[in-house]
C-alpha cells in the first residue's frame, strides 16, 4: 500500500487503495515483491542492529574507557547515524527489486512522458532474481543502486528517530530500581519508535520511492532533486507526505517485534554464555 500511494496514480486515501488493489490483483496483490526482502530482512537488520550496538561500544571504550558504561545521547547519535548511513548498501537495491515487482501492473497515462517499449500494465518481470539481473544487465551498478541518495536521506535521519527515541522512552516506562526494561516496555518503546521514525522518514520515503519505481515503463526523474521538485510543482506539499498514516500503523507492529526479538534474543545468548562459561 505505501508504494503503491507514493510512486503510483489513481489512490485517492488508503481505503481505496486497499479495494482497487483487491479488485485488480485480489489477495495476492499485497504480497506482490515480499520474497527478496523476505530472504534478506534478517542480513539487513542485524547490519544494523550490529553497527549500532557495536559502534556504541566503541565509543564508550575510547570516549568512557569503560565498555559498560552508559552511553550519552552523544554516543546515540553518532551510532545512529552511522547505522543509517552503511544500511543503504544493503537496502537500496532491496527496495529497489522490492518497488520494481510492486509497480510493474501499474498504468501510466501521463502524455508527456516518453515510454518505453514494454506496454504499462504488464509484467516486466518474472520474479525477484529475474528482476534483479534485469536491472543490473540493462543499467549496471548504478542501476542496482537507483535512489540511493534519497534512502540515504531517509535513512540517516530516520534511524536517528528509531533508536534515540526507543533509548528514552525504554527508560522512561521502566520501573525504578529494574536492571533491565521488561519485555512490555521494549515492545511499547519499540512501536513507539518505529511509529516516530516513519513519520520522520515518511516525505524522502516519497521521493525515494518514485526513483525506484521511474525505470519500469518510463524515465521521468533526472534525480533526486529533480523528483523533487516534479512532484512538488505537480501536487504540492502534501505529495511528500502520502503513505504517512499507513508508514505510521505499520512502523508501531513491526518495529515493537523487532526490538522485542533483539533484546530477547541478546539476553537468551548471554545468559547461555554465562552457563557454558562460568
Amino acid at each position: 500500500l505505501q508504494t503503491r500511494m507514493q510512486a503510483g496514480q489513481g489512490y485517492g486515501n488508503t481505503l481505496q487503495c486497499v479495494l482497487t488493489v483487491y479488485k485488480n490483483e485480489s489477495v495476492a496483490g499485497f504480497f506482490k515483491g515480499m520474497s527478496f526482502p523476505l530472504a534478506s530482512i534478517g542480513i539487513y537488520s542485524s547490519m544494523v542492529f550490529g553497527v549500532y550496538s557495536n559502534t556504541l561500544r566503541f565509543l564508550s571504550q575510547v570516549r568512557h574507557r569503560d565498555q559498560a558504561t552508559a552511553p550519552s545521547l552523544t554516543d546515540m547519535t553518532v551510532a545512529s547515524l552511522v547505522a543509517g548511513f552503511l544500511s543503504v548498501g544493503i537496502g537500496t537495491p532491496v527496495e529497489l527489486v522490492k518497488i520494481r515487482l510492486q509497480m510493474q501492473t501499474q498504468p501510466y497515462t501521463k502524455e508527456s512522458v516518453k515510454l518505453k517499449s514494454t506496454v504499462p500494465g504488464s509484467p516486466v518481470y518474472q520474479g525477484p532474481i529475474h528482476c534483479f539481473r534485469t536491472i543490473l544487465q540493462k543499467e549496471g551498478i548504478a542501476g542496482i543502486y537507483r535512489g540511493n541518495v534519497a534512502m540515504l536521506l531517509r535513512d540517516v535521519p530516520g534511524y536517528y528517530a528509531y533508536f534515540i527515541p526507543y533509548a528514552m522512552f525504554c527508560d522512561w516506562i521502566t520501573p525504578d530500581g529494574s536492571i533491565s526494561p521488561n519485555p512490555f516496555s521494549i515492545w511499547v518503546a519499540g512501536g513507539v519508535a518505529g511509529a516516530v521514525s516513519w513519520a520522520v522518514c515518511t516525505p524522502m520515503d516519497v521521493v525515494k520511492s518514485r526513483l525506484q519505481a521511474d525505470g519500469v515503463y518510463l524515465n521521468q526523474y533526472k534525480g533526486t532533486l529533480d523528483c523533487m521538485l516534479q512532484s512538488y510543482q505537480n501536487e504540492g506539499v502534501k505529495v511528500f507526505f502520502r503513505g504517512l498514516m499507513v508508514n505510521t500503523v505499520r512502523g508501531f507492529p513491526s518495529s515493537a517485534a523487532m526490538f522485542l526479538g533483539y533484546e530477547l534474543s541478546l539476553k537468551a545468548m548471554k545468559r547461555w554464555q554465562t552457563e557454558t562459561n562460568p
